[in-house]
């Protein structure tokens, strides 16, 4: 089952400590080189150990794509990490492509690729009970004035 990311799936899970929800949901995730160098993670960022260490044991693997030619043509409307992501996961028939960025999934659904995003992954969460919908909106439960009365 091939997964692709882009950048921002990755990034912001790692930024809020919820970087697991990925290899609970899917168990490897590939990369291509723009996306690695776009994660930058060799500087002190927020993260950025989370996703070494996802990269170092395994379930983050940064493979290339060899379909330069769509690669090339990607990036004439889209940034270079989502053109590769997206040239990988046609060249894999990936199962799934994370992506984030609205002109980016526009793409992807267009060439036929599934997509879905950090939203999408926090909800498959919360349904499969791995987290409380607090800690996806980063705070304490609040009571409604409802349950008050």
């Amino acid at each position: 089952m091939p997964v692709v990311s882009n950048t921002s799936p990755i990034l912001n899970l790692a930024i809020v400590d919820q970087l697991e929800l990925l290899r609970r949901q899917f168990s490897k995730i590939l990369i291509p080189n723009a996306v690695l160098e776009e994660l930058k993670v060799n500087e002190e960022r927020p993260g950025s150990q989370a996703i070494r260490e996802a990269i170092s044991s395994g379930w983050i693997q940064v493979q290339e794509a060899s379909n330069e030619p769509l690669a090339q043509l990607l990036k004439q409307t889209l940034d270079r990490g989502e053109a590769e992501a997206i040239s990988l996961a046609i060249e894999l028939e990936a199962d799934w492509t994370l992506l984030d960025e609205r002109e980016g999934r526009k793409v992807a659904k267009s060439l036929g690729l599934n997509v879905t995003g950090i939203l999408g992954i926090l909800l498959r969460a919360k349904q499969l009970g791995e987290i409380e919908s607090s800690k996806i909106l980063g705070g304490k439960p609040r009571r409604s004035r409802l349950a008050l009365r």
